[in-house]
Order: structure tokens, then sequence, then C-alpha cells
């Protein structure tokens, strides 16, 4: 059994030294982003909240009383950026959705400002809450709201799945978000506390791990989870993906599948290939009854 020291997590978490050509995958988000906002003209920078990130893109919906999906990027809660992950909307506009994507504040912030994973998963809950008041406007249904997220992306829309809406707003329902896809997500954070890549910007501690890792909370009650990873990504990522299924059911989580052929970064494309299993996920997901 491999030693689980630093090394050990860093080789496993390091996913872009595992995809040699990582920046490929990035070149072409980027390239098919700006062709997507070219041609579909969203709505861009729409604040949710005072951070200095904390801004949404809305792609209007093709007709009123539209689906709603929200796409979380990922980057390991420290990169990347929502003008990277525009690329999404066609083919979730194709669904018949209205798409926002969405954009966060990035760790560690600042000495002023200091960002840590709590503080995302609370800015994505802000966001949720101004798509249900506000994304009528634009032609979606705030009943029906589906949210889909990649690696960091896809442990906040689990933790989306359990919030607690109440307390975000009173306005709000309970059932806020009761369809979820996670891709390639991470349900425990105590691992990547380990992972020294990471962990400087990062700065996980043991109480973060208590507050935002959904494997280590009761299952919701409400709502499913899809979760599906890559085949070719490193064991962790492997076990994260039934790690969930574990811990919360197969009533919660009914999909959770092994993609083959796929890593970490050619995954997510592949949410945008009419015909692979993954682009016929997010249209189930998507028409699923709420």
């Amino acid at each position: 059994m491999a030693l689980k020291d630093a090394a050990w997590h860093d080789r496993m978490y390091n996913n872009r030294a595992l995809v040699p050509d990582f920046a490929d995958h990035f070149a072409h988000w980027r390239e098919a982003s700006e062709v997507a906002r070219q041609t579909l003209k969203p709505q861009l920078d729409l604040r949710f909240g005072d951070g200095p990130l904390e801004t949404l893109d809305v792609f209007p919906a093709p007709r009123p009383g539209a689906p709603v999906v929200v796409f979380i990027h990922g980057g390991y809660w420290r990169s990347l950026d929502k003008a990277d992950h525009s690329f999404v909307a066609p083919a979730l506009q194709g669904m018949g959705a209205c798409v926002v994507v969405v954009n966060y504040d990035l760790c560690p912030g600042t000495e002023a400002q200091p960002v840590t994973i709590p503080d995302i998963a609370l800015q994505m809950s802000r966001a949720l809450a101004w798509v249900w008041r506000h994304i009528g406007e634009h032609g979606g249904d705030r009943s029906n709201i589906s949210v889909i997220g990649h690696s960091a992306g896809g442990h906040l829309a689990a933790m989306l799945l359990a919030c607690d809406w109440k307390k975000v707003g009173r306005d709000l329902p309970a059932g806020l978000v009761r369809k979820t896809m996670s891709i390639s997500g991470l349900y425990d954070l105590e691992p990547i506390r380990k992972t020294p890549f990471v962990q400087p910007d990062l700065r996980i501690t043991p109480a973060h791990v208590r507050m935002a890792s959904p494997a280590k909370w009761q299952r919701p009650t409400k709502g499913v989870l899809y979760t599906v990873v890559g085949g070719d990504e490193s064991p962790e990522f492997l076990r994260h993906n039934r790690l969930i299924q574990q811990v919360w059911g197969p009533k919660t989580v009914p999909v959770c599948e092994e993609l083959p052929g796929l890593n970490h970064f050619s995954v997510v494309t592949d949410l945008t290939r009419p015909g692979s299993r993954l682009h016929a996920l997010a249209q189930a997901l998507i028409e699923l009854p709420v």
C-alpha cells in the first residue's frame, strides 16, 4: 500500500501534473468561450454580492419559462474564472436551458480580505439566491434550477444540494436546489488539507474540513446528485466519486459513474458533445421533474 505522505497527496491531486497537455485544454476552453459569448450575447458580470468576483453571466433562455442551469467552475478554489467556462453554455442552451455561469472570490484572497472554502460556499449560496430572485427577468423558471459543477465546482454543487436556504434568505424556498451534477468533485477536504501544492493557498483547517466536507454531512433529505468522474483520473478522484454515493446513498446519488477514456479536463469538454454519456446525463438532469 502506498505511503500517504505529502508526495503521495501531490501525486493524487495535482491534475495539471497528471495531464501533461492541460494547457491545450485550457486554450480550447478560452477560445470556445470567446465564440460562445460573441454568438449568444450573454449579460455579463451581473453582481450578486459584494466580493470582488461575486459576479455571474446569464445566457438567456431560448424561450420563456425555461429550466435554469447554473454552472460552477473548478480550479481548486484558487484559480480559473467564469470567462474560461462560457463554452458550456451553447450545449446547455441547446437543451432548452437558461444558463448561468458564476464566479467566486479565490483563495487565499488578500491579507485584508482572506478567502476560505467556507467563504466561497456562502458566496455560491448568495449566487443561487440571486438566481431565484432574478432569473425570471431572463426567461428562466426559478422553480426548476439545476446546478452543475466541475472539480471544486462539483464540491460546491454538492454543498448547495444540502444548503439550508431559509438561513440564506427568509424569502427563499427550502427546495431551491434539488438537481445537481458534480463532475470530478471532491467531497472530503481532509486529504486536500494534506496536499502541499494547494494548501498554502487554501489554508484548510480542521474546522474547515468539518464545515465544508459534504461526505461528513448527513444526506440531504430531498433532491439528487449525479456524480461522474473521468475514468483516467487519479485513484483518489475515483474514490471521491464513489465516496459520496456510499455516504449519501443511491436514493440521493442515483448516478455514480466513471466515464472511460476521459481525464480531469477532457471530461468537462465531454459535457458539450452531443452523443456523449455526460451530455446525455446533463439532459436527463435538466428534464427531471422538480
